[in-house]
């Protein structure tokens, strides 16, 4: 198949800046070349390639749009690009450069103390440090509000205990983002780093998605941490809320990279697979599943590139943050599908990387909210009715 030839059939590059379009294929050519001719084996090995986290911080992907620190400054547009083509090679990608700036480095940009973004933000924007983000729970995912975990002043410090799962990340942190209650029921933020007397890392092995990312299990028993790794500037689910916001919005934009190298190898394919004498391509079946794959993807392209410039203005509401997320994954899952259907058997094995996005959007998903709790996020907006309460 030949190389990635990119997907704008609204001509949609006319609307970014030159810096915009710079950034993007620099991250393209980044991702072609030194991700894609290892991620297969990473797949089936369910490991993460470690040692390209440096060589992100060199491309100036992590906390691409704060400023100061070693951070490049970009607009948003520009991170959600990058985040675009870091999925169209692969979620775990995405989610590893995802989480590092928007769960980690934003957390402690915008709540913590001068201090803590001395001595954690420029480590962790060049690679040279790693940081995961401790929110969902075993029993809480969709619920963060009604956490176990909890953080107990004990004289110079606090004493955390309780357990966070599917952690991106989490055991090759140097620094977990936690969120806890307190025994005034408030939910406040704490960085724990690694090595921290009863803090302790699980990975979780059996994955069918996300395979190529590290996802792990963190449990704290009597872990100690002082007063200064508190997050200062930020109580209540507000602190959390805020930062997966910024990581749907990196997702909505990752979620069209995803679609987009799904619908551009299962193009190819139908015009070079021939049965009945021409390419699968010149049937209309066939066509009417690329078309609904572009048009899709066309519309998602327009609502993450809207998104982006609201996000710039300072008028971005976290609802429509929602919509972007629940619309471009679904749609996203449901290119891979499409383009597994037209491979037919090829499209089962990892030679192609369809089937490898397709599980992986799988957790896409349901991570970061679920395609229902967006929902449900919208219909309150609209409405004024809050469906999530009980009665």
């Amino acid at each position: 198949m030949e190389k990635f030839r990119g997907v704008d059939y609204y001509g949609i590059e006319g609307l970014l800046s030159e810096e915009e379009r710079m950034i993007r294929d620099a991250v393209r050519d980044w991702v072609e070349a030194e991700f894609l001719p290892l991620v297969t084996e990473h797949h089936r090995a369910g490991t993460f390639p470690v040692s390209l986290i440096p060589k992100l911080g060199e491309l100036g992907v992590f906390g691409a749009t704060l400023k100061g620190y070693g951070c490049a400054g970009l607009s948003n547009v520009a991170y959600g690009l990058i985040m675009q083509e870091l999925e169209r090679g692969d979620s775990g990608l995405r989610s590893a450069a995802s989480v590092q700036s928007g769960l980690v480095m934003y957390p402690i940009y915008s709540y913590g103390s001068d201090a803590q973004k001395d001595r954690w933000l420029p480590k962790l924007a060049t690679g040279e440090k790693v940081g995961c983000f401790g929110l969902t729970e075993p029993d809480h995912g969709s619920d963060p509000g009604a956490m176990k975990t909890r953080a107990r002043r004990a004289g110079d410090g606090y004493v955390l205990n309780g357990t966070k799962l599917w952690i991106t990340n989490g055991s090759i942190a140097d620094v977990a983002v936690v969120w806890a209650k307190e025994d005034d029921g408030e939910i406040y933020g704490f960085l724990v780093e690694k090595g921290t007397p009863g803090f302790g890392t699980l990975d979780i092995h059996g994955k069918f998605s996300m395979r190529a990312s590290i996802t792990s299990e963190l449990s704290f028993q009597d872990c100690k941490i002082p007063l200064e790794n508190k997050l200062p500037n930020v109580k209540g689910l507000r602190g959390p809320l805020g930062c997966l916001n910024q990581a749907r919005y990196g997702i909505a934009w990752g979620a069209v990279g995803a679609a987009m190298a799904c619908y551009d190898w299962a193009l190819q394919y139908a015009q070079q697979r021939i049965q009945f004498g021409k390419p699968i391509g010149a049937f209309q079946l066939v066509q009417q599943k690329l078309v609904w794959m572009i048009t899709e993807i066309t519309k998602a392209q327009l609502l993450v590139l809207q998104l982006g410039r609201l996000k710039d203005l300072g008028a971005l509401r976290p609802q429509q943050v929602s919509m972007a997320k629940m619309n471009n994954v679904q749609i996203a899952l449901d290119t891979a599908r499409l383009a597994r259907d037209i491979m037919g058997a090829a499209g089962i094995v990892d030679e192609h990387p369809v089937i490898r996005h397709m599980l992986n959007l799988e957790t896409v998903n349901t991570y970061e909210g679920t395609h229902d709790i967006h929902t449900l996020i919208v219909g309150r907006d609209i409405t004024g009715l809050d469906a999530f309460s009980a009665g």
